[in-house]
């Protein structure tokens, strides 16, 4: 390595599942136009935070971006004449803080990268589609077997993950997909083991996991390669849209949803259930089960993107379960993700939110049971089922799935070693973060008991009976005592003390 030669950054740091939360703090006139400036903040610490200012055009053009969504959202209308006046704008500040509002508080809006682009150019700006292009074309001139037709662009939610239509050489017809995504924050396995256990993904034998093609590593990130499924994911089905369509449009307001029937929820899930306990087994976490992540091949469900979790990336659901301490391993995130899963399917529709406070009076008893033991706030605060007892459940139990081959996962024991530290310093990030998410909320319900009006009626209460008490102390003494304490000389009751001379002008304080 030369001298001043600095190594490149194989892992990025930032993890883009964590919300940013914003408030317009002020309004200012610049010349011509006003701008807005608005205080973002990254997660939980307030200290992770900073400013931007905002034009109203360009809060025009995030929202002209986020109409993909066929979601309502309500940005404060243009004025011509008069849009100088105090009264409006004030009355604009509060419409511009209520729309930024309702974008952070939409799961899929808040993760999109038109919304974080908007909040943080520094981090957003960078071209990932043509970054991913170079990244395949590199790794092509070592693997010639295949040729890139087109890519497929915001198919897929995550950020910083780029799919391709490629061709194999060999196979002229036939259609597959690559996927290139740069590692995330929980990449802690080393190069040279990862790319081993990455290399291990097209030996995986299982009858609801999808088979991988090809797959493999660089110093940046990691290409898997698998069979183009032109009917798409489990989550294009349930909402009737094109595979190929941004993934907002897809998904976010989608104009006409579907169910699956009882009957296919069952077989589905177990099936996905059968999958996550093969992979916990042989001692590999999954941590990225949704409803875009499985596909259906006649009757039958298949898990991709197992290579999420070796690559480090965070997952869909991850500002969601962080908000519960008690969901603090792998194998429980599968569990909290299965539960969104079935949700999704049986009401045609994402829940959108960490918890389901209530089902739908129309659910099923028979799954209600399910549901309630994954996703209630009970659960989720007091501890979720295993894979092992949702499989024993009543609603699974009874499934008898079609016999098949012998499932087949060979991972040799030095990189077993490799996935067990990986998977020990993901949760304990995850235990940090959700420890350091349960304070700010216990300080902020004290804070907010501390200040209910409630509190303030029972401290002035307090008080007053302080002062009245006080008072007829005072009163006790006799009036001849009062009178010669009265006639006390000034010198004695303060001779403890000097004088206190007035401040002049230069010794008061600078919040002054």
């Amino acid at each position: 390595m030369a001298v001043f030669e600095t190594k490149k950054q194989t892992k990025v740091t930032l993890d883009d599942t964590i919300p940013l939360k914003c408030l317009v703090e002020s309004a200012e006139k610049r010349e011509d136009h006003m701008e807005y400036c608005v205080k973002v903040q990254r997660g939980p610490i307030p200290e992770n935070s900073w400013t931007v200012d905002k034009r109203y055009n360009e809060f025009v053009a995030l929202d002209a971006e986020l109409r993909i969504s066929n979601i309502e959202l309500q940005l404060p209308p243009k004025k011509v004449f008069g849009n100088f006046g105090r009264e409006f704008i004030a009355e604009r500040q509060q419409g511009l803080q209520n729309y930024l509002t309702a974008v952070a508080d939409h799961h899929m809006l808040s993760n999109s990268l038109f919304f974080k682009k908007f909040l943080d150019s520094t981090n957003y700006s960078i071209n990932i589609p043509e970054l991913a292009l170079q990244h395949v074309s590199m790794v092509f001139r070592s693997e010639k077997k295949w040729d890139v037709l087109e890519p497929l662009p915001d198919i897929g939610w995550r950020i910083r993950k780029s799919y391709i239509l490629v061709k194999p050489l060999d196979q002229p017809k036939v259609r597959q997909v690559l996927s290139w995504s740069s590692f995330g924050p929980d990449k802690y396995i080393a190069e040279k083991e990862l790319n081993a256990i990455i290399k291990l993904l097209p030996t995986i034998q299982h009858p609801n996991i999808c088979p991988v093609v090809f797959s493999t590593t660089t110093e940046s990130g990691g290409l898997t390669i698998r069979a183009y499924q032109e009917k798409g994911t489990l989550r294009d089905a349930v909402c009737k849209c094109k595979p190929k369509n941004h993934y907002l449009k897809k998904y976010a307001s989608p104009k006409s949803c579907s169910t699956l029937e009882l009957n296919a929820v069952k077989i589905v899930g177990k099936q996905i259930l059968e999958a996550l306990k093969f992979l916990h087994e042989k001692g590999l976490p999954y941590g990225h089960l949704h409803a875009g992540n499985v596909v259906m091949e006649g009757g039958n469900c298949r898990l991709l993107d197992l290579e999420n979790w070796l690559l480090g990336l965070p997952s869909y659901y991850r500002s969601f379960f962080t908000q519960f301490k008690k969901i603090n391993t792998c194998e429980l995130i599968d569990v909290y993700c299965f539960g969104q899963l079935l949700y999704e399917v049986v009401f045609g529709k994402q829940l959108l939110a960490p918890t389901c406070d209530s089902l739908p009076p129309s659910s099923p008893p028979e799954i209600r049971s399910v549901l309630e033991s994954i996703l209630s706030p009970e659960a989720c605060k007091g501890g979720l089922p295993t894979v092992e007892d949702l499989l024993s459940h009543p609603f699974f139990a009874g499934v008898v799935l079609p016999p098949s081959d012998k499932p087949v996962l060979k991972i040799p024991s030095k990189l077993k070693e490799a996935i067990k530290s990986a998977k020990e310093q993901m949760e304990k990030r995850l235990k940090e973060e959700q420890k350091i998410i349960n304070q700010l909320k216990r300080l902020s319900k004290a804070k907010q008991f501390h200040m209910s009006e409630e509190e303030k009626k029972k401290r002035r209460k307090s008080k007053k009976k302080a002062l009245q008490e006080n008072g007829d102390i005072a009163t006790e003494p006799s009036a001849s005592a009062s009178k010669s304490s009265e006639s006390t000389k000034p010198s004695e009751s303060t001779s403890s003390q000097p004088p206190k001379e007035p401040l002049s002008q230069d010794s008061q304080s600078p919040e002054q």
